[in-house]
């Protein structure tokens, strides 16, 4: 089945589980959505979070996708449960692939948890954790300042990023929790720094491989995999202003060829402004 596959987030964390699913699925098209003008979600409250995430996902909808994967924890934790029953289609979110991954990498079954508030604040991460093994010791940290690293292009400033990551992570250099959970799609863009702020001594765990993972099952399971050598057609869609967009998809995933559409989604309704090829 030549549908594509829908990917949306906050803004441009997304790309991260997009790059994934392109990378393990190459034939597959994508539809993504990032939300750039209401970015982040983070610090909103839930029940905005649900509005906006319900928002974008009937607009992907409308696409004729045959897949929806909210690429965004924070989305995730607000709307995946009333996703799953709005639509007829399969809707995958990051958190579940995430927190088994972290349960198969961890020895000593103690977690780190770096997530935006709005997740922390869900506890959809020890939720989904002790779901599966009520043993673990999970330890959550909001860290507010991530996503704008990423989304105002600071994200290469080695320096910039060191401070941010010491006055977020210093509490936990000591810890004894050998896996460190990125709950963020935009943070595996810091996932280097991060890494080498734990000397290595932490695994990182980024979740857009497991959900890349767990699409490919879905898609297996319901025989909805694109036709082999089919010519992929990648598709972006961005609310607001896209020169921030289109840098960090250049500097991340140079190698796709894609369409890009800037549209304008307000709370009751949205409008096309323009569409032009990459």
């Amino acid at each position: 089945m030549n549908r594509p596959i829908g990917v949306m987030d906050s803004g441009v964390g997304g790309l991260t589980v997009a790059k994934e699913i392109m990378r393990q699925l190459p034939d597959e098209s994508i539809v993504y959505f990032g939300d750039l003008d209401r970015c982040p979600y983070g610090s909103r409250s839930m029940e905005e979070v649900t509005r906006f995430t319900l928002q974008v996902a009937d607009h992907l909808v409308s696409r004729g996708i045959k897949m929806l994967v909210v690429a965004c924890n924070t989305a995730t934790a607000a709307a995946l449960h009333i996703l799953e029953k709005r639509y007829d289609i399969p809707v995958i979110g990051v958190i579940n692939p995430g927190a088994r991954s972290a349960i198969q990498s961890s020895s000593n079954q103690d977690v780190i948890v770096l997530a935006t508030e709005g997740t922390v604040a869900s506890n959809a991460y020890p939720k989904a954790i002790h779901q599966i093994n009520h043993r673990f010791k999970i330890q959550s940290t909001a860290c507010p300042k991530f996503v704008p690293l990423v989304e105002e292009l600071r994200y290469k400033d080695k320096v910039v990023v060191r401070v941010v990551l010491h006055q977020t992570l210093k509490h936990l250099a000591d810890t004894k929790a050998d896996t460190v959970i990125l709950g963020c799609t935009h943070y595996p863009l810091l996932a280097d720094e991060i890494r080498d702020y734990f000397y290595g001594r932490k695994k990182v765990i980024d979740s857009g491989y497991e959900t890349a993972r767990e699409v490919s099952a879905m898609l297996t399971m319901l025989r909805q995999h694109a036709s082999p050598q089919s010519k992929p057609e990648h598709l972006m869609i961005v609310n607001g202003e896209t020169s921030r967009f289109e840098y960090i998809l250049k500097d991340w995933m140079p190698f796709i060829e894609y369409s890009l559409e800037q549209v304008e989604l307000k709370e009751e309704q949205y409008g096309e402004n323009r569409s032009r090829q990459r």
